[in-house]
């Protein structure tokens, strides 16, 4: 449990941010107390990281976080943050063990929320096993910033037998998707009360880890992904511009959520372009993906689907739709919901 804080500012000033006192407070009475672990020296401008390459390769990931609200049904900035960092390393197949850190405050922030934030942050990186263990924190003056914005390096091993990328894609690969596509980005923009809309849906934001553990076991796994921003329709525009090949995605066979799908019916979004921060999207061995899928609905996983293949043809993504026709998914131009993530 984390000790009680001695931090006794209620807002963010811009001389948390100057080097002096009132920093060396912030860091030690919020950052330090809740992410606090023999390798985390705030004092020191580097950290020697125990790891040894014999084990495996060593995989790095760097990623910024700007989400409005910072706080949101089923998560906040901090716990997408450690989840968001922690899904890029597991889906390239590595286990991830540190993390570091940089904050940019804006002056005037309540430190209540930035104590809850860290909180989350502190909880999530619990749950993934893995410490934040360097950091900075920067001040921006009162309007040149949203509240708080992380950015995060991520550092993981994978081993050196698993091959995993979107070259090893080949026709007549099968595509899975973990879990309901689209409940992050629609969480968030509920959570905005911009459109007059309310309701009980959660962020999917979570750690793929268990997910991505599970896949790398079984073989036949080509590929995996996690569908972020521009969601699954984005992560099918790569694959298809990478391999040159037709990716044929199923309508009917697409897991989304009943509030998600109300929610674009309303205001004309498509779920396949919103993001999902605790989803993995797969490509495997024909022949693997029903033992896949069978192995995910064990875990606990039971939405997760096969919801298309790649086909051999020219590169474009391809929908077979609920009424039986086909439509072509054009890559994503526009931001439809930006800071979601």
């Amino acid at each position: 449990m984390n000790k009680p804080t001695n931090f006794t500012d209620s807002h963010i000033a811009l001389a948390h941010g100057n080097g002096g006192r009132m920093m060396r407070e912030l860091i030690d009475e919020l950052f330090k107390r809740h992410l606090e672990n023999e390798l985390l020296d705030t004092r020191a401008d580097a950290a020697l990281l125990p790891l040894n390459t014999d084990s495996g390769e060593i995989m790095v990931t760097t990623d910024g976080f700007t989400v409005e609200p910072l706080e949101f049904p089923g998560g906040n900035i901090g716990s997408l943050a450690v989840h968001g960092t922690v899904n890029d390393l597991a889906v390239s197949g590595a286990t991830p063990l540190y993390l570091t850190l940089s904050a940019f405050i804006e002056e005037g922030l309540e430190v209540a929320l930035l104590d809850r934030v860290l909180q989350s942050m502190s909880k999530a990186c619990h749950q993934s096993n893995v410490r934040v263990v360097a950091g900075d924190t920067k001040v921006l003056r009162r309007g040149q910033g949203g509240g708080i914005y992380f950015t995060t390096t991520g550092i993981g091993i994978r081993s050196s037998s698993l091959k995993l990328g979107v070259d090893n894609i080949r026709p007549g690969d099968s595509i899975l998707v973990s879990g309901s596509v689209g409940d992050h980005g629609t969480a968030v923009l509920l959570a905005r009360e911009e459109f007059g809309l309310s309701g009980q849906l959660k962020s999917d934001s979570a750690s793929v880890l268990p997910i991505t553990q599970a896949l790398i076991k079984i073989p036949g796994l080509r590929f995996m992904r996690d569908p972020t921003r521009g969601g699954v329709a984005t992560v099918m525009h790569e694959i298809a511009q990478v391999t040159n090949l037709t990716v044929r995605l199923k309508e009917t066979s697409i897991p989304v959520c009943d509030p998600v799908r109300s929610v674009c019916e309303i205001l004309g979004y498509d779920p396949l372009y919103l993001a999902s921060e605790g989803r993995v999207v797969a490509i495997m061995d024909s022949a693997s993906v029903e033992l896949t899928v069978n192995r995910l609905h064990q875990l606990g996983y039971s939405d997760a689907a096969i919801i298309g293949t790649i086909d051999e043809g020219r590169s474009r993504v391809i929908l077979e739709t609920e009424l039986g026709g086909e439509r072509i998914l054009e890559e994503l131009e526009d931001d439809p919901l930006p800071r979601i993530c």
